[in-house]
């Protein structure tokens, strides 16, 4: 059975245009837009609410909020993979600033800095950036909130630090930057930090009453790379499958892996969300969630992908408050998720056999718990429990002979073979965990050694 891309089915858009009514109908919005990716190409979008007269509602902009952090944190790694800084760098090696140039770069892009969640007063949302012209303008009397790296703590401040750390070490504006080297590589050609029509434009509905007033649209100023950018569903659908799958041209797997990973433990009242370098990371209805959120007077946003199923959602809205777009994509996840699973990728065997690797393969036991080691494609390795539960990690093979750790509880730690002089294998080594065929077999180099009386 081979399939191409198959577009959804009628029924599952019917659900989803149904969920895209509601959310519009029940958040009292004068728009909504939103948008499903799967398997890197847009599978529905829509539209609800007032739009402009004749505009394709999946290129209508809107302003996405805190969504350009993620883009902001993009551009850092790529600053990263060139060499040109390292995530351990206090800030303050490459941007002159009066605070916060301890923090260091990581501890920034995952707000684990203990810097002040808002920038100086008043109100900096609605009010121009031009009264805060310098890094020292944007912080308040009390800059640094809780002891760098012990929790997190989100800050749009850090992220005007990032935006001036890009300036700096490219010479060149971060709009430009970002439009240069992640927007346009992408294809995000609709995504800037000016709107250019046809745009929304951002209202304040009022919570009790079928009224409403016009938002004020403030240039961010310095603050610009925490939330400036204006963007579409049709370009953030874009950035959605960036997300998943990641763009050699942009950021390779490897990073993409970093900036999906939790950089600090959650807030216990909010277990079930963490945040990555620059991304949130979110667990809903048993999925696993990657994306951000945004919000700017007039206007809410979300970007989420669940890359377990290969499906992405955007939902954009011209209200303050009160639209849930995050519930909205995590819906539209769910709907096309549930209703129309992708199927795994075929079984396929290896293309090399290796009899020696072959044959390392079966039971080990660690201790006297049973643990299988399974060969994969490339010479990986997996180990783990035969029951449900404990420690299982893949490990990647090294240029010595050994093998890596990649995940769980082994990541980062030693596999190796250990053999006897005439080269048979005498037991597996795993950061000094000794793995014997037989249960504290007899003979094997087991540290304290097994009971001469044996088992009894």
């Amino acid at each position: 059975m081979t399939h191409t891309h198959m577009d959804l089915l009628p029924a599952t858009r019917r659900a989803l245009d149904h969920r895209l009514a509601v959310t519009q109908a029940e958040g009292r919005a004068p728009s909504v837009v939103a948008a499903v990716v799967r398997e890197g190409r847009v599978v529905w979008s829509g539209g609800r609410g007032e739009l402009p007269p004749g505009a394709d509602p999946a290129d209508v902009q809107y302003r996405v909020g805190s969504i350009t952090k993620s883009l902001t944190a993009v551009q850092v790694l790529r600053l990263r993979d060139e060499g040109l800084l390292d995530l351990g760098d206090p800030v303050g090696r490459h941007v002159a600033t009066p605070h916060g140039g301890t923090a260091t770069v990581a501890q920034l892009l995952g707000h684990t800095a203990g810097l002040a969640a808002e920038a100086r007063g008043p109100w900096w949302e609605r009010t121009d950036g031009a009264l805060r012209p310098e890094l020292a303008d944007i912080f308040g009397e009390r800059p640094q909130r809780h002891p760098a790296g012990r929790r997190f703590h989100y800050s749009n401040p850090g992220y005007a630090l990032l935006g001036a750390l890009i300036e700096t070490l490219r010479g060149a504006s971060w709009a430009e930057v970002l439009r240069a080297e992640v927007l346009a590589p992408l294809g995000m050609t609709r995504t800037g930090p000016l709107p250019s029509a046809p745009h929304a434009r951002g209202w304040a509905v009022h919570p009790f009453a079928d009224v409403r007033q016009p938002e004020p649209a403030v240039d961010l100023g310095r603050l610009a790379a925490a939330g400036q950018l204006w963007s579409t569903t049709g370009d953030l659908a874009a950035f959605a499958a960036f997300l998943l799958d990641g763009d050699d041209r942009v950021l390779g797997p490897a990073a993409l892996a970093e900036l999906r990973t939790p950089a600090a433990a959650p807030e216990p009242a909010d277990w079930d969300t963490g945040y990555g370098l620059g991304v949130q990371v979110a667990r809903r209805q048993g999925r696993l969630l990657v994306g951000h959120g945004g919000s700017l007077p007039g206007f809410v946003a979300s970007v989420w992908v669940s890359p377990a199923d290969r499906v992405g959602a955007v939902a954009l809205a011209n209200a303050t408050s009160g639209v849930a777009t995050a519930a909205l994509t995590a819906g539209l996840i769910d709907l096309v998720a549930t209703n129309e699973p992708l199927p795994p990728e075929p079984w396929r065997p290896a293309r090399e056999a290796d009899p020696e690797l072959v044959a390392l393969t079966g039971v080990w036991h660690w201790g006297s718990a049973p643990c299988a080691l399974r060969l994969h494609d490339g010479r990986v390795l997996s180990l783990g429990p035969l029951a449900d539960g404990g420690r299982r990690s893949r490990f990647l093979p090294a240029a010595d002979g050994t093998w890596t750790g990649t995940d769980g509880y082994y990541a980062g730690e030693t596999l190796r073979v250990a053999r006897r002089a005439d080269g048979s294998v005498d037991h597996i080594d795993v950061g000094s965990f000794v793995f014997t065929r037989e249960p504290y077999e007899p003979g094997a180099d087991v540290p304290g050694g097994s009971d001469p009386e044996g088992w009894r």
